[in-house]
């Protein structure tokens, strides 16, 4: 008995059933059918609700990129508010992300499909539902028919909480609460008789892949933060970018030349990061402030660059990930983008490595980057 109990997640399944148990004899069988009808209901209610939602979400998303795309979003001036530059970052990432927009259209969709379904629906089923109020409420006979069916609907609540553990144990293999679900008895056996022959193929394969997926354009969009958080390019900066790439015509020899001055003028600030590394501390540090004391980390290096890149007219962004730490290993680092016009690509470069070498789109650039949020 204490090894069936031992697990916090049989505790919680056995104390719905209990608990649906207690609820069906107070309220004895004519409460407690119309409470399993109610449930049955509102689950056929939901399901449906999410396939509409879908569905809707697969036709909309093409159509509202074709409409997003079909405008053209100018990036906001250096000068203009942080409103606009939020607004731009926004509705690019919806137009550029398919998997986003369509998570985004379906959480439109789903409240607006489950409000009226459950509001006609729930018509239907009050009507329908008229006749279970001749059953007995009080009594033994009663109180025992209602102990039954809550019982009954206490596994269909525990049925659906196993799905959820279920699906955060696919999502999650080594997570925190994996262990202490997969070692309860009763999930285990809803696991194997109910919930894997039903959709454990869709649950354990697909779902994984779709929440990784998911999850890549987020960080995407994550990263694009920096061109809202550093928007006004101060202008001793910009003066300093457009000096620089004077004379220059085509991208590639701007952002060299940028990513040249950035990676000799400033130099690496290893107080900043043995802080962070040894106590925690961290110190913001805006792009002029960079530029002004000419130190920083590697943050701090990508930030200045996507700025001094964006006022010579170039577009650039930070990409945080880990980087190589010429041991074997890797740790915590940010590097940039820069788009090239020449060749209709996006190139990597680390202007805080640009004194160990050629870190401007080197062949063997992802070897040493790993790229994530």
């Amino acid at each position: 008995m204490n090894e069936f109990l031992g697990s916090g997640t049989t505790v919680l399944l056995v104390g719905i059933v209990a608990v649906s148990f207690l609820q069906g004899i107070w309220r004895g069988a004519s409460g407690s059918a119309a409470g399993l009808v109610g449930f049955a209901a509102g689950t056929l209610f939901t399901l449906g609700s999410l396939v509409l939602a879908a569905w809707t979400a697969a036709w909309a998303s093409p159509r509202v990129h074709d409409w997003l795309a079909a405008r053209d979003w100018q990036r906001p001036l250096p000068e203009a508010s942080f409103a606009a530059h939020l607004v731009y970052t926004l509705v690019t990432g919806l137009r550029d992300l398919p998997l986003l927009r369509f998570a985004i259209l379906f959480w439109i969709a789903y409240p607006l499909i489950r409000t009226a379904v459950g509001m006609i629906g729930g018509v239907i089923v009050k009507i329908g539902a008229l006749p279970l109020r001749l059953l007995p409420s009080g009594g033994l006979i009663g109180r025992s028919a209602g102990g039954v069916l809550g019982a009954a609907l206490g596994v269909a609540r525990a049925t659906l909480a196993a799905v959820l553990l279920y699906g955060y144990c696919a999502l999650f293999p080594q997570g925190p609460f994996t262990d202490d679900i997969e070692s309860s008895e009763p999930y285990r056996w809803m696991a194997d008789r109910i919930i894997r022959p039903a959709a454990g193929h869709f649950i354990e394969t697909r779902l994984p892949v779709l929440s990784g997926a998911l999850q890549e354009e987020l960080r995407e969009l994550w990263q694009r933060r920096y061109e809202v958080i550093d928007a006004d390019i101060p202008p001793d900066v910009a003066e300093a970018a457009l000096a620089i790439t004077a004379g220059l015509e085509d991208d590639e020899a701007k952002a060299r030349a940028l990513y040249r001055w950035i990676g000799t003028r400033i130099a690496y600030d290893h107080e900043k990061a043995r802080a962070y590394e040894e106590r925690g501390e961290w110190r913001e540090q805006t792009p002029e402030d960079t530029f002004r004391t000419r130190k920083g980390v590697c943050i701090d290096y990508a930030r200045l660059y996507a700025v001094m890149a964006r006022a010579a007219g170039l577009e650039a962004r930070v990409v945080t990930g880990l980087g190589s730490d010429g041991r074997g290993g890797f740790g915590p680092h940010a590097w940039n983008e820069v788009y090239l016009q020449e060749r209709d690509a996006w190139v990597p470069l680390d202007p805080t490595w640009a004194q160990a070498g050629d870190w401007f789109n080197p062949p063997d650039f992802d070897v040493t980057h790993i790229r994530q949020a």
